[in-house]
């Protein structure tokens, strides 16, 4: 996969027949109103067209707000099945339904991963592909990615049912023996229903490239409220404990499934339709989705690298401190929880830019580019703002709302909360700046950055900070000190991403004078 620069609309050398390479943006953009020799080309001749095509011409901050508000509240929704099945499980089960939830997280995350790497690579690559007026294309992309997603349902069942690779896993995930059962079960049950995951999660963003941002927002919003409504009956009336939550949790995903393919198999003004004859795989096509993708797997792939480190550093620091490895599980496993909530609206804010970053990169309107990543940026930084006080002001209420009661743990709780979210005001920037890669088709650099906050910084530090900070301040213990790691790990990836961003920008300068020239 090569990154290139578009041609200006006006060399001479740009090609008028179809491109051959999947792997970049067309050179040539389409003129809006008229037919495209390199495929069937987007007219406003329809409802659903007009939404696409508008995403060139109209008001940029008109056009974020429509966008960004369903995208964020849309990630909220995806956040909070992890939030409801930890609160549920915490006041039914106790400390110990928090800790299952807690080794489970990272398994459950490379599962994510995947859903991500095919879903997110696929809606990048059709937004591009319509910004070229190459619908066909992008129509493929969505049959291509449903697909990808049926083989993969196949292989992570296997592997979830099969019991090498779940105890595997778990010993991975460092369970100890009491909560090893707990997770077991509940692994079992999510890898059954990951095929829903992958076309409620991934499949859906295609309905936001299509232009419907409200409807992608419902169709969510149907998976949270099922989600809801299941985990009550299943783990508070049926008492049936972690399998319940699983099986809430699956179901809620089938609910938001049903209505995606809804969307692309029966909405007849659809921009893109899922048709048979596309699902066929092109191997050129899936390469280049899950080299789209792959930063939204690494931010994914890389979480769950740390979450096992991090499980695997608080069983051995846990052990030697008052906390107790079981309890300092349940307790970072809230941390986790609250963290990956608040980081949703910052990757929502990422999600509803890059049809709008990639449909005017493929059209070449570079003024409309720039505008549209520091509109994101500010934005983001100003959720991550209100985010950062939320944290600092609940975070007692929040361990009680988790069904932390114990004094002592409900005081750790609220240390570790307080240290996790110093950097969050400025994650919004990272987030948003490494993804504008990726809706750009410059996989590599969103890669690099991608990596950066999860695994080259982070990483060493979660190894680093127990040795080093015990013994420059005897007041932190081991278990203390691997809080520290993230904030640290927070503002070296920001540092990274703004030298990337300002880059990015001399270049498209040059890009701008060469397009006006």
């Amino acid at each position: 996969m090569t990154e290139r620069e578009p041609r200006p609309l006006n060399d001479p050398t740009t090609p008028t027949t179809p491109a051959r390479s999947e792997t970049a943006p067309a050179p040539k953009a389409p003129a809006p109103d008229g037919p495209d020799p390199r495929g069937e080309a987007l007219r406003p001749s329809s409802a659903g067209d007009d939404k696409v095509l508008r995403m060139g011409s109209a008001s940029i901050p008109r056009l974020i707000a429509e966008f960004a508000i369903p995208s964020v509240a849309g990630m909220l929704i995806n956040g909070s099945y992890a939030i409801i099945d930890s609160v549920f499980l915490g006041h039914a089960v106790g400390e110990i339904g928090l800790s299952a939830m807690t080794v489970a997280n990272p398994i459950m995350v490379v599962f994510m991963a995947v859903a991500m790497l095919i879903g997110n690579g696929g809606n990048a690559l059709a937004a591009l592909r319509l910004g070229e007026g190459k619908r066909e294309e992008a129509e493929r992309a969505l049959g291509n990615v449903v697909s990808l997603s049926l083989i993969m349902a196949v292989v992570v069942a296997f592997l979830g049912w099969f019991p090498a690779s779940t105890d595997w896993l778990l010993n991975l995930s460092s369970a100890t023996d009491e909560v090893r059962p707990h997770a077991t079960v509940f692994i079992q049950i999510i890898c059954s229903g990951f095929i829903l995951q992958c076309i409620g999660l991934g499949v859906n963003n295609f309905i936001r490239t299509c232009g419907s941002p409200n409807r992608a927002l419902g169709t969510m919003a149907i998976g949270l409220v099922s989600s809801v409504v299941f985990n009550f009956l299943f783990v508070i009336v049926l008492g049936l404990g972690v399998a319940g939550s699983g099986l809430a949790t699956v179901l809620g995903w089938g609910c938001s499934c049903a209505a995606v393919l809804w969307y692309f198999c029966g909405k007849a003004d659809a921009p893109l339709r899922l048709r048979l004859p596309f699902m066929a795989l092109r191997p050129r096509m899936d390469a280049t989705i899950v080299a789209y993708g792959f930063p939204s797997f690494c931010v994914q792939a890389g979480m769950a690298v740390v979450n096992f480190v991090l499980n695997y550093q608080l069983v051995k620091y846990g052990a030697l401190s008052p906390v107790g490895a079981d309890d300092a599980l349940a307790t970072i496993g809230v941390v986790q929880r609250i963290a990956q909530f608040s980081i949703m609206p910052l990757v929502g804010m990422s999600i509803a830019l890059q049809p709008l970053l990639g449909f005017n990169y493929g059209a070449h309107k570079v003024a409309r580019v720039r505008k549209t990543l520091w509109y994101g940026i500010g934005i983001a930084t100003v959720i991550g703002i209100v985010m950062f006080a939320a944290v600092q002001l609940f975070a007692v209420p929040i361990a009680h709302a988790f069904g932390i009661k114990h004094d002592g743990l409900v005081e750790f709780t609220a240390f570790a909360i307080h240290l996790q979210f110093l950097m969050i005001p400025f994650v919004g920037f990272q987030i948003v700046g490494s993804n504008y890669f990726q809706a750009t088709g410059q996989p590599a650099k969103s890669i690099f950055l991608t990596l950066t906050r999860q695994i080259l910084f982070l990483l060493p530090l979660l190894y680093l900070m127990p040795l080093w900070l015990p013994t420059v301040a005897p007041q932190f213990n081991g278990l203390d000190a691997l809080l520290f790691a993230m904030p640290i790990a927070d503002f070296l990836s920001i540092f990274t991403t703004a030298l990337f961003v300002g880059w990015e920008m001399v270049r498209l300068r040059r890009l701008a004078r060469q397009y006006e020239g």
